[in-house]
């Protein structure tokens, strides 16, 4: 363990269950990387995604974004094509599109399609699916609207999926925002994540929360504050 990572352990007190406010103002004194470290939420749900109705999976457009520039590659053509090219797209494809990422060229981070071109999407299903970015209707990312979805990703969209063992990891700011800013994304992520709560799931819903950054120990949530954010 480095010195730096100790002297950053005795910021925090490990016996306490932290507020929003007071973890997005832990944040500002464990920030100590020489880079614009990323805010990252961790939680595990109490479900079982192996069920199809206990599958927790969203998007949120976080009020203050995440910091991150992020490339997005349109599925689309036609007037779709255009439009998506208008609101801000990187890369507008149909059949090249399909030929590039076939090839291994991953120059995007997030895909963005209009339902006509989801059986283009398919044939390169097992490419996009193990990366996690095949588009999803239940994050926006399949849409006939493909100039909102295109600009809610570059405007701070944080999709979110539970694993198979319930956890959920997203980045939602930078460490250079500001402390009010960070709270109002936690607020906004926890909203998001509060609203899919699957019907069948009982008993404590968020059974473990933590925030730090990308080379910080993490601080814990208080769960029932958490519970009560809607």
């Amino acid at each position: 363990m480095s010195k730096r990572y100790k002297s950053l352990l005795e910021k925090i007190d490990n016996t306490k269950a932290y507020t929003v406010a007071e973890a997005a103002a832990a944040m500002k004194d464990l920030s100590s990387a020489k880079f614009d470290e990323t805010v990252e939420i961790a939680m595990n749900l109490n479900v079982d995604p192996r069920h199809a109705d206990q599958m927790v999976r969203g998007a949120i457009v976080l009020p203050h974004g995440t910091g991150k520039t992020v490339r997005v590659a349109v599925f689309a053509k036609g007037v779709k094509a255009d439009e998506a090219k208008a609101a801000g797209a990187d890369i507008v494809g149909t059949d090249d599109l399909v030929a590039d990422i076939k090839a291994g060229i991953f120059n995007f981070d997030v895909v963005v399609a209009a339902p006509d071109c989801m059986g283009l999407v398919g044939q390169i299903g097992r490419i996009l699916g193990p990366k996690g970015l095949m588009p999803n209707p239940k994050t926006g990312t399949v849409t006939p609207d493909v100039a909102t979805a295109v600009k809610n990703v570059k405007g701070g969209q944080v999709a979110f999926r539970v694993d198979k063992k319930g956890n959920i990891h997203a980045g939602i700011g930078k460490a250079s925002f500001d402390t009010d800013k960070v709270a109002e994304n936690i607020t906004a992520f926890i909203v998001a994540i509060n609203k899919q709560k699957p019907a069948s799931a009982k008993g404590r819903y968020i059974t473990n929360a933590a925030l730090s950054l990308t080379m910080s120990p993490s601080v814990k949530f208080d769960l029932s504050e958490l519970a009560d954010i809607k």
